[in-house]
């Protein structure tokens, strides 16, 4: 018997070709006068910008990934299908809460801070406490993973307040945290639960 369903496979799958096609169709959208080595995602979502509509819809099917594939990771503790769904919850409300093309904003910071951290920390949350349990949920596994996405998360905001590479490093987080989903229901359709019959 499967562990999950064959669609959170396509939805957990989804989820990172949709972010990075989005960001490099917005991009090219934007013509030569945006960076991404140092601008961040949320400047090509601004309303007005060429690739606004892109990124709206992006962000909204990524939510929706994140919603549907954390309803189907059905192995994982229930806090952590929580985090992860809550953090395609803020993907939508974010789609919904551009940043002003004048500049920062307390609400669109908020919820960018909110959905960074609900898909960090929803590894560690994840994690089963059983020896039968898949890879992708191993309570080491989740913990460093949750570690290393705060790193990267740490390293986003460092690279905000120096002005260097932030869009480098935002790229790199949202990649990672776009792809962990997928690794962890990868994982659990490869498991054998040596409780289950064969």
């Amino acid at each position: 018997m499967r562990l999950v369903p064959w669609w959170a496979l396509l939805s957990s799958g989804c989820a990172p070709l949709l972010l990075v096609s989005g960001w490099m169709t917005a991009t090219l959208l934007h013509g030569p006068g945006y960076e991404p080595t140092t601008q961040t995602i949320s400047l090509l979502a601004v309303v007005g910008a060429p690739g606004y509509w892109v990124m709206t819809g992006v962000l909204i099917a990524l939510g929706a990934c994140h919603l549907l594939t954390a309803w189907g990771l059905r192995p994982a503790a229930v806090a952590g299908r929580v985090a992860l769904g809550a953090g395609g919850v803020t993907a939508v409300v974010l789609a919904f809460s551009p940043a002003p093309s004048s500049g920062g904003s307390l609400w669109h910071g908020t919820v960018v801070t909110i959905g960074f951290t609900l898909l960090a920390v929803w590894p560690v949350m994840a994690a089963v406490r059983r020896g039968s349990a898949p890879w992708g949920l191993r309570p080491a596994v989740s913990v460093t993973v949750s570690v290393l996405m705060g790193a990267g998360g740490a390293w986003f905001l460092l690279e905000l307040q120096l002005h260097g590479a932030a869009g480098l490093a935002e790229r790199a987080l949202t990649t990672a945290q776009s792809l962990w989903p997928f690794a962890v229901v990868a994982s659990c359709l490869r498991h054998r639960d040596p409780d289950s019959p064969v």
